[in-house]
């Protein structure tokens, strides 16, 4: 409780002189999130989708159309009186985790991002084997976003910025899916 008292507490010799050590055990256990009471709304639309490529035992290898797993989810959640709280929002946080972890590169540089990406992937992966047919060993994520653009002082809509596409690399997973 001391040491929970010293984070939450003004500014003082004692919390300053030990904020590492009090951080360290807080954060993980005790990480305070006012998202709740004041939310962040996106300021982004985004559309993720995935792809799957499968080598066949002959060598050849065979890879799918993109897939829209943002669609999936923004289906279940119109036609859903009482959608859950996961299909309106595992695919989006799990990706702007994976964005806080990783930034504008691909490349780990923590355990927290190679949790988020295996996170992401499993979360891709499982969604896509339970909406298509066969099987795949790989599968690789493309994030479009376009900007939400508010309306100028007469409510007409402004024209939208530019339209960005990030394509992740593929990330081998385990075999998903019978043909």
């Amino acid at each position: 409780m001391l040491v929970v008292f010293l984070h939450v507490a003004p500014a003082n010799a004692v919390s300053q002189l030990y904020s590492g050590p009090i951080n360290a055990w807080v954060y993980p256990l005790f990480e305070q999130n006012w998202r709740l009471f004041a939310p962040d709304p996106e300021s982004v639309n985004r559309q993720i989708s995935a792809r799957t490529r499968y080598t066949a035992p002959d060598g050849s290898v065979h890879e799918s159309g993109w897939f829209d797993l943002s669609a999936v989810d923004d289906s279940a959640v119109e036609h859903d009186p009482f959608p859950s709280h996961t299909a309106q929002n595992m695919l989006r946080r799990a990706w702007s985790s994976y964005l806080e972890a990783f930034g504008g590169d691909d490349e780990p540089h923590s355990e927290r991002a190679v949790m988020m990406r295996t996170y992401l992937r499993n979360i891709a992966a499982d969604r896509v084997a339970a909406h298509r047919r066969g099987s795949f060993d790989s599968i690789q994520l493309r994030v479009i976003t376009l900007p939400v653009t508010a309306p100028d002082a007469s409510g007409a809509t402004r024209p939208a910025a530019p339209i960005d596409t990030r394509y992740l690399p593929w990330w081998k997973v385990a075999p998903h899916g019978t043909d």
